[in-house]
């Protein structure tokens, strides 16, 4: 009898998981490429630095700041950009996003004073608002939520990939164009860095549908299966909330606010300040700089795939952010011991990066699991908003500790003691939300 039973099974599940393989092909590989090359116009600032300040004679402190600003614009335009994509498509508004976020990111070559750095980087921020909420509610109108787990954690290794591929370009960039056309490496770096992100956004018109209802590659059979798997999973969630208000005003959503606020704040420590601490421990040479901020990153993609990938098997989510989260406080906290050892200091980063980002797909299945429709691109773009004030405290914070004390160990233990405190949310949070 039960053998009976499970060929049927089998039989039903293929035509589905058909379907979201051939979507997953579709949309992730693009999406992948998009979210690396924001994340690279976003983070190439933290090798800029390194020529930077000697020539236009930026203190520690107003790079800090500078680096920081680019989250104000973000976070004021998140909550709007994420409600105009929802009322006129993604295709339209994330190519719009990319598009000006790689123009504003190649004009930061032209910077000759603090006060043009704050400019720019403050509308860079706004330019790119919207884009990661964006995408991730995107998302779910594609995928149910036993899904998301995996399929978030194959869209952000973007995140990762930019650094693996970053670090070396970057390095490489400054080293090799350095003084070329009358040009410092810093101005080359802004300048090809932002190309990528220009070309696809006008990819983007061509690549992305708006909606499964307008996707030319399905079938009328494999829309139908689409439609079902994403009513089922609506009606699942219960009491799902779909208005504006019902977004803005969620304690639950603020909750995930502050949870993603102490993984930014470490995760952007990490980003902007990696090639920094690598050559506080002794390597000077740009391009191996590069080569080992790489290293971390490379880790970071491998927690990603395997936090993600475990938690959709075990359909467990509140213990595989709580421990990654220890985990990389644990790391954090242990660098400052080893600043002169570039070994020790790549290792724990990696460390780091690996438990602290990898959670983070894990971390962004959550909103859609109480949130629908407007509610829930209101929801995903508060909760990056509330998160991404850790950007301009985290470079902020590390460029006053720097330039007061002389080390980043002040600024290190209060990320690692915010992943800690972070961790009680996650606990807080319902088991109906976590563990779907």
């Amino acid at each position: 009898m039960p053998i009976a039973n499970a060929a049927p099974a089998t039989t039903v599940a293929d035509p589905i998981q058909a379907l979201y393989h051939k979507i997953t092909w579709k949309l992730i590989p693009f999406l992948c490429f998009c979210y690396l090359a924001a994340y690279l116009d976003r983070i190439n600032i933290g090798f800029a630095k390194l020529q930077m300040l000697d020539q236009l004679h930026f203190s520690e402190t107003a790079f800090g700041l500078g680096a920081g600003l680019f989250f104000v614009g973000y976070i004021l335009f998140e909550v709007p950009s994420n409600l105009v994509l929802e009322k006129v498509g993604a295709k339209i508004w994330i190519a719009r996003i990319m598009i000006t976020w790689g123009l504003l990111s190649a004009c930061t070559m032209l910077v000759t004073s603090t006060t043009q750095f704050y400019v720019l980087r403050f509308l860079l921020g706004a330019a790119e608002a919207g884009f990661l909420p964006g995408v991730l509610y995107y998302l779910t109108t594609w995928f149910p939520t036993y899904r998301r787990g995996r399929i978030i954690a194959l869209f952000m290794i973007g995140l990762p990939l930019s650094s693996v591929i970053g670090g070396p370009l970057s390095g490489w960039v400054m080293s090799h164009f350095d003084s070329l056309g009358g040009l410092r490496g810093w101005q080359w770096l802004f300048l090809i860095e932002a190309v990528p992100s220009v070309l696809l956004g006008v990819l983007t018109f061509w690549a992305l549908p708006n909606s499964y209802q307008q996707a030319k590659w399905l079938n009328d059979d494999e829309k139908a299966l689409l439609a079902q798997e994403l009513r089922a999973d609506e009606a699942s969630a219960g009491d799902s909330k779909h208005s504006f208000r019902d977004g803005f005003f969620n304690l639950k959503v603020w909750m995930l606010g502050g949870i993603d606020f102490s993984i930014l704040l470490s995760a952007y420590a990490m980003g902007f300040w990696m090639p920094t601490f690598i050559r506080n421990a002794g390597i000077v040479d740009t391009f191996h700089i590069g080569i080992l901020t790489a290293l971390p990153s490379v880790a970071a993609l491998l927690g990603m795939l395997l936090i993600g990938a475990s938690s959709d098997k075990h359909r467990e989510r509140r213990w595989h952010i709580i421990v990654p989260f220890l985990v990389g406080a644990a790391a954090m906290a242990t660098a400052p011991f080893f600043v002169h050892n570039v070994v020790a200091t790549v290792a724990l980063f990696a460390i780091a990066s690996a438990a602290i980002i990898g959670a983070v797909p894990v971390f962004f299945s959550l909103p859609a699991t109480f949130l629908k429709g407007t509610a829930a691109a209101t929801g995903f773009a508060l909760a990056c908003s509330l998160a991404n004030i850790a950007g301009l405290v985290s470079n902020s914070l590390m460029g006053v500790a720097i330039d007061v004390t002389g080390s980043s160990a002040g600024a290190l233990w209060f990320f690692a003691g915010c992943l800690i405190l972070s961790s009680f949310l996650v606990i807080a949070l319902p088991a109906k939300l976590v563990n779907r």
